[in-house]
């Protein structure tokens, strides 16, 4: 039996995307008789909800983000001064956070509240707010979600996405890259490779879906616990084929200029942005993160020092004005983002109308790593309030920023209460 699943997961892992049988102990002491086996919508498009997060990977200066004046009337710091003629298209808050400690180990919890090692027995683990939402409402569009991010940095690149199964979701390294996948057609040969592809992992996963029911049968309670997960598991992937289907013979949009080239995360941004700002309006996809990680390197800003090394500044004030310099630049990228959406139009209103873009991070303060205090905007969607708002840091008012993702999940037509680690939905 040993030697019929090790097989098995070979083959699952390597063509059907990591689907590999869990270990069951109540099945590894007996023995098993026989041989175990293991249209097109777009939707609404104009008008439709959406959903893009900005994660920066080493926090922001607190101290030069957050006004001290809550309300319409707040003052305009050193880095919320790039998004003045945005101002009334978005809300900023203080006191939202997960109450986690970590540093830089936990950053990856930005859109999901949990540690991923925290999140194993929970039925929808450490997913983060895109790929929750994506399973809801993304089979609609060509792409259910786009993560953007690079691999380069500290700490194993881009930890932005998570799936409910515990997997990070790899990344889009570039422009050249998101550009091939909104607007190039596969080749012949690619596109009868794929469907061949398709058939073969249909066929495994009907396989691996007999033997698991079969399995069910004869395992204790614990084992049922880890069957359902994996049925869980396998039907995301169900998902993902039909959708490769019923888009595989269906046209990309017409680039609207020439491929970009690679340069660097910084120079790469405004295209990254703009890249966000086309899949959005094409509807090729309705949700996308970004990613602005340890690969930003100052140096492409005339900064001649790391940019991990700087976030660890001990309050040298040329450290601090090298990194005020760094945000204002991603800020003020941020900006002309919020102001591109805003002059698309979108049925009757605007692509920012349509559409909630959540700016921060899972980092407090680099310096000292904490992770508490987050730095959050959030812009149109409905959120342009043009408000500061502020929240308890602690005690009984204080409101865990998942509460705030269950209203975007629920703005974005997602009939869940909860999210994470929430108490409730934020408004």
């Amino acid at each position: 039996m040993n030697n019929t699943i090790n097989r098995r997961r070979f083959i699952i892992r390597s063509v059907a995307g990591s689907l590999a049988l869990p270990g069951l102990p109540s099945l590894m002491t007996g023995s098993l008789a026989g041989n175990s086996t293991i249209t097109e919508s777009r939707g609404a498009g104009a008008g439709a909800q959406r959903f893009v997060a900005v994660g920066n990977l080493l926090g922001f200066q607190q101290k030069h983000f957050f006004p001290e004046k809550a309300g319409k009337a707040f003052e305009e710091t050193p880095l919320l001064k790039p998004l003045a003629t945005n101002r009334n298209q978005l809300t900023v808050y203080r006191g939202l956070d997960h109450g986690l400690r970590g540093g830089h180990f936990a950053v990856h919890t930005f859109l999901s509240g949990l540690l991923h090692h925290e999140s194993r027995n929970r039925t929808d683990g450490n997913v983060t707010l895109d790929q929750f939402i994506a399973d809801e409402v993304g089979n609609q569009t060509r792409f259910p979600s786009l993560t953007v991010g690079s691999e380069g940095g500290i700490h194993g690149g881009c930890q932005l996405s998570w799936t409910k199964s515990g997997v990070r979701v790899p990344p889009i390294t570039g422009p050249a890259e998101l550009f091939d996948r909104l607007f190039i057609a596969d080749s012949q040969k690619l596109q009868a490779q794929k469907v061949k592809e398709n058939s073969l992992q249909e066929s495994i996963l009907d396989s691996i879906h007999d033997e698991a029911r079969s399995l069910s049968k004869r395992v204790n309670s614990e084992d049922k616990a880890k069957l359902d997960e994996y049925f869980s598991s396998i039907r995301d992937v169900e998902k993902r084929l039909k959708l490769r289907q019923v888009w595989a013979d269906q046209p990309k949009p017409k680039p609207p200029f020439d491929k970009p080239a690679d340069k660097n995360t910084v120079e790469d941004l405004p295209m990254l942005y703009e890249l966000i700002a086309l899949a959005l309006q094409t509807d090729s996809t309705r949700i996308a993160t970004l990613e602005i990680g340890g690969s930003f390197l100052p140096q492409h800003l005339g900064i001649n020092k790391s940019y991990h090394g700087l976030s660890h500044h001990g309050n040298d004030e040329e450290s601090v004005g090298h990194l005020v310099t760094l945000e204002q630049y991603q800020l003020k990228q941020f900006g002309k983002f919020l102001t591109r959406l805003d002059g698309i139009p979108d049925g009757e209103q605007t692509l920012l109308d349509s559409t909630a873009v959540l700016f921060g991070s899972g980092m407090g303060n680099a310096n000292s790593h904490t992770n508490s205090d987050l730095p959050i905007i959030l812009a149109g969607g409905g959120y342009g309030t043009g408000e500061f708002k502020k929240a308890p840091s602690k005690g009984s008012g204080k409101v865990p920023l998942c509460n705030l993702f269950v209203d975007i999940a629920q703005r974005m037509g997602i009939e869940k209460e909860s999210f994470g680690t929430s108490t409730g939905r934020y408004s």
